[in-house]
C-alpha cells in the first residue's frame, strides 16, 4: 500500500504537481460547439419528416395548402362561413392517426368540443381549425414540433411522429 502512495506521488510530481485535466481550447478551430451539433441534427431530423409527409401527401393524392409552420390542410369539404377564431369553441369530429396508418384515436362520430387557443390539444390543431369554417371537413397533417414533440403523447403517439387529422367542423360558438 506504501509503495503505491509512493508510486502515485512520484508520478503527480512528475506532471507538474497535481493530476489536472488539460484547458479547455475555446474558440479553437478544432471545438465543434454541442448546441450546434444537436441543431444540426435537429435539422436532419426535421427534414427527413417533412420528405415522410411530402411522400404521404403524394401517395394519397391530396391537394393541401402548407402553413408556415409546416402544418398542412386538405379540403375534403369546404364549406362557406366565418372559420373558427381564438376563445370561441368548435365541435368536430375526428380520426388521429400516424404516418403509417395507425389509428390513435378516434371520436367514434361523437361530436367533441374545444376551445380555439385554449385548451389542451396539439398546437397544430389550434392553428389549422382556424382556417375551417361549420361543415368543412378536411385532412390536417401535423408535424411531430406541433403534435406531442420529443415525448409523444405518453399513451398511443410515440415519440416524434407525425399526427393526421381526419375530421369534420360541426359548428363554432
Amino acid at each position: 500500500m506504501k509503495a503505491a502512495y509512493l508510486a502515485l506521488l512520484g508520478l503527480a510530481a512528475a506532471c507538474g504537481g497535481a493530476l489536472q485535466p488539460p484547458p479547455a481550447k475555446v474558440g479553437s478551430a478544432g471545438h465543434v460547439d454541442k448546441d450546434e451539433v444537436l441543431m444540426a441534427e435537429n435539422r436532419d431530423i426535421a427534414r427527413l419528416e417533412q420528405r415522410d409527409i411530402d411522400g404521404w401527401v403524394q401517395r394519397h393524392g391530396l391537394l393541401m395548402h402548407r402553413t408556415g409552420t409546416g402544418v398542412r390542410i386538405g379540403w375534403v369539404v369546404d364549406s362557406a362561413g366565418a372559420t373558427a377564431r381564438p376563445g370561441q369553441t368548435v365541435a368536430i369530429d375526428f380520426t388521429v392517426e400516424l404516418i403509417d396508418g395507425r389509428v390513435c384515436y378516434s371520436s367514434g362520430g361523437e361530436v367533441r368540443d374545444f376551445r380555439v387557443e385554449q385548451d389542451n390539444v396539439e398546437s397544430g390543431l389550434h392553428e389549422a381549425i382556424q382556417s375551417l369554417s361549420p361543415g368543412d371537413s378536411a385532412v390536417i397533417v401535423i408535424p411531430s414540433h406541433r403534435a406531442h414533440g420529443l415525448a409523444g403523447d405518453m399513451d398511443k403517439i410515440p415519440m416524434r411522429s407525425t399526427v393526421i387529422y381526419r375530421l369534420r367542423l360541426h359548428g363554432v360558438r
